[in-house]
């Protein structure tokens, strides 16, 4: 029975721990999840805006996003523990991009893409945009592209605990410490340290650890190029209803979607702006100055809204390319990597987790191919560029 050790107990990990874990023949894993903190405080997992969209112009990040809304539809009796059926209240009102002149040529480019692996989508004109939603300003707009299905949110926490709690009824245990080193022997890890002065011994270890992935990596002499990236999310209630309203990504970057009653909303800041690893302190002056002044334009109903909320979390932002990282590096033999989802990694931890536990279990992709993703596009500086960057 190989022993894995799993650095990070986020919804990466602890799908990777589940799906390593799931079939009761073939070989057998003895699972430990290593997580700094079981309240979760400052995982991006509970932090996340928590949303899933088919609207990408990759190829492998909409495969990995299809499989993941299949995951969430079948998620109450796929996790479920006896009696507990977990219910991450996915909706799916669909994702809304707008455009202006400028943006419809990657637009259209982007929907042939979505198109041509069946993703359920529809370019829209101006009027045709203002005839749906009617509380829409269409001024600067040249055409949008709305999800018609498989596409919306749900609860990034209750996801990952059903995780946890099925990963754990399938016998995977998790530790709750600081991961602080690796032991290596030549091109082979053996242990992870701890703070408590103990070491896991492992004979395979998988890096999970989100936005500190980049420090675990160099515990093995390996660069990760992913950074911690602040986010604010802002909430916000208005006296009008928005009949209908999908997750809106604006012309000027601004993205917002309802949340009950109310709406929350975010942006990313501009690249010279974009600090690594700044403390999560709310940028509450961006909502004053840009925010409410770009939504209040896009919808004359946010005149009147008033903020209600708001917090900060980590992007785990792969500065390389944007995209996921997952696989092996060929200077390690059993370090796995499952990072730099940049915003992403929610949604595609149903696949991510599927994958690299295949990965594990036989040395191959034996359902999604994820090799797209692999470092080997790092090491040989060919970046996946994915357009459709929120």
């Amino acid at each position: 029975m190989r022993r894995v050790v799993i650095i990070g107990g986020g919804a990466i990990g602890s799908a990777i721990a589940y799906f390593l874990t799931r079939s009761p023949e073939g070989e057998r894993f003895e699972v430990t999840v290593v997580e700094r903190d079981f309240s979760y405080r400052q995982a991006s997992s509970a932090l996340s805006a928590s949303s899933i969209r088919q609207q990408f112009s990759t190829a492998i990040n909409i495969r990995m996003s299809l499989y993941g809304i299949d995951f969430f539809r079948n998620l109450g009796e796929t996790l479920r523990v006896d009696d507990d059926v977990p219910d991450i209240g996915l909706v799916e009102p669909g994702y809304l991009y707008l455009a202006s002149q400028a943006g419809v040529d990657v637009l259209r480019e982007n929907h042939a893409m979505q198109k041509a692996h069946a993703v359920d989508v529809a370019l829209l004109t101006p009027d045709e945009l203002k005839a749906r939603f009617p509380w829409i300003s269409t001024e600067g707009i040249a055409l949008a592209s709305l999800g018609l299905s498989g596409e919306g949110w749900y609860d990034g926490y209750s996801l990952l605990q059903a995780f946890r709690r099925k990963a754990v009824s399938q016998g995977v245990h998790y530790v709750q410490a600081h991961a602080t080193g690796l032991r290596r022997d030549g091109r082979v890890l053996t242990g992870v340290r701890l703070d408590s002065g103990d070491t896991l011994d492992a004979d395979v270890v998988v890096n999970a650890a989100g936005a500190w992935a980049a420090k675990v990596a160099q515990w093995a002499g390996i660069e990760l190029p992913v950074r911690g990236r602040r986010r604010s999310v802002f909430s916000f209630s208005c006296p009008e209803t928005l009949p209908g309203c999908p997750l809106v990504i604006d012309t000027s970057g601004i993205w917002l979607r309802p949340e009950g009653r109310q709406f929350i909303c975010g942006f990313a800041p501009p690249e010279e702006q974009d600090l690594d690893d700044a403390p999560l302190e709310v940028e509450y002056e961006a909502f004053d100055s840009f925010i409410w002044p770009s939504l209040a334009e896009r919808v004359p109903a946010f005149e009147a809204i008033r903020m209600t909320g708001a917090w900060a979390g980590y992007y785990e932002m792969n500065v390389f390319d944007h995209n996921a990282i997952l696989g092996l590096h060929p200077d390690c033999d059993n370090l796995y990597f499952a990072n730099g989802f940049s915003g992403h990694g929610l949604q595609q931890c149903p696949a991510a987790g599927r994958g690299v536990a295949e990965l594990i279990r036989f040395g191959e992709y034996r359902s999604l191919d994820l090799s797209p993703v692999s470092f080997a596009r790092i090491l040989e500086n060919r970046p996946l560029l994915e357009k459709n960057v929120i």
